[in-house]
């Protein structure tokens, strides 16, 4: 990516192809310098690097002119519009989406078999010690995960699924669609990969001191993934980003415009509370329709407050950046909202067995209630929830992870991750974690010899000297 510029003047950042190394000796070509920028907190396989150029030619056929062009007379052809940027970034967003389901399932697995392995103390006197997954803490720690792995999953498929469609739509020249794909795709990114990244230290944890260990292919997920948080964009600035369509869409919905797509709900009559009423906190449209609330009001007060700071005499930018912290909870009760509905149209699918949907509704259902329940002042804050309603879904948190007990197993086992793939001796489909974990001990070079060689080169003459001088 560099400058163009033609007869002095920058047309922006486009795309080159560039050959920077000889194919004879791979050897750098005159004018590139170039080089490996160090260790990184992981992805040590992946070799970023710097690049300088000092007056190096690139011929003007290796422009990438998919979009604008550069003519042999120099003239510049634009794109028919900007926007058609976003293609590629919502394509790798929408990856990273699913890219963080995957990560999350791993970890989740990982910690899931390993803690019915795992036994651990007496929960009743004179009793066997039960595994540790029979803890309600410990179902505390991993079924939240468990239930968010799925729905970052589904939610990866599902954008994947409008990226290619409106690919089709792109390529004939509608590129109507890119906005709200380009917003939609940044902040189910930027939640999607925090959230892994949290879910995989969580399910390290989970696994007591063996999780820091090698072994156990934590400590590796977790380097090779996070990464993702930072990988297009950190989540507060993509957050941003949504938060900008947010804004621009609701202030059209002032206007009278119909919206459509993920920001439908902008414009239409919001959900209130049946007054006197206990709510089902399990029913998926009462808790579909609590985020869809919760979302549309604080879209509707952050645009407030940002009119607000503009008709104080801030010019945009720093009306903007006074709004911010606003402006990236808009977004993030946004996209949890998406993926919240999205779960549960999934769950509609006639094609799906009775048995398989009642389990995947439990996951939904927890997914939503958690979320629920850890936010709970934003559905509390305008009287739309009640202090009942919190209560009622602590108590149905507590019912559903009793309920997933029995098959969390294989909700696990159904990601279908091999042994090869998952890479940990703490999560082998076998079970047989604690004969692996001697095998893999042993094979520790350090344990070659039962002496180690510093004890003669250093260790043994210390002791000698000072030996004779006793």
């Amino acid at each position: 990516m560099a400058q163009l510029y033609i007869h002095g003047k920058s047309y922006g950042v486009h795309s080159f192809l560039l050959q920077i190394r000889s194919l004879q000796d791979h050897k750098p070509l005159p004018g590139v310098t170039v080089g490996d920028i160090g260790p990184k907190f992981g992805y040590d396989v992946m070799d970023n690097g710097f690049l300088a150029l000092n007056n190096v030619r690139i011929p003007r056929e290796n422009m990438l002119m998919k979009h604008s062009r550069v003519e042999p007379d120099g003239t510049y052809v634009k794109p028919p519009s900007t926007k058609l940027a976003y293609g590629t970034m919502v394509q790798v967003r929408a990856n990273i989406v699913m890219y963080s389901g995957v990560v999350l399932a791993k970890a989740v697995t990982i910690a899931t078999r390993y803690s019915c392995v795992r036994r651990q103390s007496e929960m009743k006197p004179g009793h066997p010690e039960p595994q540790v997954l029979d803890y309600v803490t410990q179902q505390y720690k991993l079924f939240p995960y468990l239930a968010a792995a799925y729905a970052f999953w589904l939610t990866g498929q599902t954008m994947m699924s409008v990226y290619t469609t409106s690919s089709s739509q792109i390529s004939k020249g509608d590129i109507s669609v890119l906005p709200e794909l380009h917003a939609l795709s940044a902040s189910l990114k930027a939640l999607s990969s925090a959230a892994a990244n949290v879910g995989m230290e969580e399910c390290r944890l989970a696994c007591g001191g063996h999780g820091y260990s090698h072994a156990s292919g934590l400590p590796r997920l977790y380097t090779n993934a996070t990464p993702a948080s930072t990988a297009e964009g950190e989540h507060v600035v993509l957050m941003l980003q949504t938060a900008r369509y947010l804004m621009k869409s609701y202030n059209q919905s002032l206007q009278g415009e119909k919206l459509a797509g993920s920001v439908a709900y902008l414009s239409g009559v919001q959900p209130v509370p049946a007054a006197g009423r206990t709510r089902n906190m399990l029913d998926l449209g009462v808790l579909c329709d609590a985020y869809r609330h919760r979302a549309a009001r604080v879209v509707h007060e952050t645009a407030a407050q940002l009119r607000s700071e503009l008709q104080a005499g801030k010019d945009q930018a720093d009306a903007w950046n006074a709004t911010s912290v606003d402006l990236v909870k808009a977004a993030t009760a946004h996209s949890q909202y998406f993926v919240v509905k999205n779960f549960a149209e999934r769950l509609t699918d006639s094609t799906l067995d009775s048995s398989i949907s009642d389990v995947l509704t439990r996951l939904c259902q927890l997914h939503a209630l958690h979320g629920l329940v850890n936010n709970s002042g934003d559905f509390l804050e305008d009287g739309y929830l009640t202090g009942t309603d919190i209560r009622q879904a602590r108590r149905h948190i507590n019912a559903l992870m009793a309920k997933l007990r029995p098959d969390a197993v294989a909700l696990v086992d159904a990601f279908d991750f091999p042994d090869g793939i998952l890479n940990s001796l703490l999560g082998r489909y076998d079970g047989n974690v604690y004969e692996h974990l001697l095998e893999w001990a042993k094979a520790s070079p350090l344990n070659k010899t039962d002496v180690h060689q510093s004890y003669h080169k250093y260790l043994k003459p210390f002791l000698e000297a000072n030996r004779a001088k006793l």
